[in-house]
């Protein structure tokens, strides 16, 4: 509104924004994971970032508590049913969870550190009576960041089941064998976050994973996660900036993530979303546009006027890379 320009964005998923990048038929596009085949002069501006949330239907809202060994295994097709012991076991104990200081608009408060500040810690003891149904798995079938992040965070955190390293393919980084004929059926896949939400939102006893927006618009419930402290966090902005505060940038904007942070707050399923950009433009009107939007997606108050979709501002070091980044953009 401000600097007067017009956008118009499209929809798609990380590998769509990829393709774009490399077809150079948008000024600016997104992904969720690097580029590692970007061409030469782009740009990896990471601009927003937010929770993965492991969602599910099962008949019951309360919070499930999940660890990554435990998720592993239900997406890696070895757990399959409800009442599975591994299951069973995170679900009946004590657990310990991180809260954090939030202001009026529900989000995080962070100290001059850049990290969220902690109001105090919880325990509280669980008991959840689970179904003896299988596991109707959902995941991700297209070229998806969200696949990339979300897989990449199993391997990280629970190399012995996940064991593949993470990918944008939801089946090249599958463990097993997708297809064998105990998962025909069982697990299944849709294209995008919208249409795996959906389709878990109108499937008993299914998991899946997407934005945790998507949970609250389609009724499903979500897991807390352990992570390497032992706390069992859910999936907020405040626990995403805990995890990234264990995080590395390169000077080209590369972010690379420490799955075993012992941050106690630490919610391992963050994912960055990258701005490509090419660092040459056609005019100096057009590269100004571009400075703009991206100075623009860098202010707080961007992910603040949606503070229900649990998306946090990049700050701290961070944001120092990316103020580098966006002044070599040039006509």
């Amino acid at each position: 509104k401000d600097s007067r320009n017009t956008f118009t964005f499209g929809l798609g998923g990380s590998g769509g924004g990829r393709s774009a990048s490399d077809k150079q038929t948008s000024l600016v596009n997104f992904s969720d994971t690097p580029h590692t085949a970007a061409r030469e002069g782009v740009l990896h501006i990471p601009v927003v970032a937010g929770p993965i949330a492991v969602m599910y239907k099962i008949g019951n809202s309360k919070p499930l508590y999940l660890s990554p060994a435990t998720i592993a295994g239900i997406f890696g097709g070895t757990i399959t049913k409800w009442n599975d012991p591994k299951i069973v076991a995170d679900n009946n104990r004590s657990v310990k969870e991180t809260i954090f200081k939030t202001d009026a608009n529900g989000k995080d408060v962070k100290g001059k550190n850049g990290k969220p500040v902690v109001l105090r810690e919880v325990t509280r003891k669980i008991r959840y009576t689970f179904p003896d149904k299988a596991i109707k798995v959902i995941y991700r079938s297209d070229s998806s960041g969200t696949n990339g992040n979300f897989t990449a965070a199993l391997n990280g955190a629970a190399p012995e089941v996940w064991t593949k390293a993470g990918n944008n393919s939801f089946t090249t980084t599958f463990p097993g064998k997708i297809n064998d004929v105990g998962n025909l059926g069982r697990i299944v896949g849709a294209s995008g976050s919208a249409a795996v939400a959906a389709l878990s939102a109108k499937t008993p006893y299914s998991i899946t994973y997407a934005e945790s927006s998507y949970a609250k618009t389609n009724g499903l419930a979500i897991a807390n996660v352990q992570n390497s402290a032992g706390n069992w966090q859910a999936p907020t902005s405040s626990g995403v900036s805990a995890f990234l505060g264990a995080a590395k940038i390169s000077d080209k904007g590369i972010v690379t993530y420490d799955y075993k942070t012992t941050d106690p707050g630490a919610y391992i399923f963050g994912s960055i979303s990258y701005a490509l950009v090419d660092t040459k433009q056609k005019d100096a009107d057009t590269a100004k546009a571009v400075k703009d939007l991206l100075s623009y997606l860098l202010d707080p108050k961007c992910p603040n006027s949606a503070p229900d979709l649990e998306y946090t501002a990049i700050t701290g070091k961070f944001r120092d890379v990316n103020v580098a980044l966006i002044a070599k953009i040039t006509a």
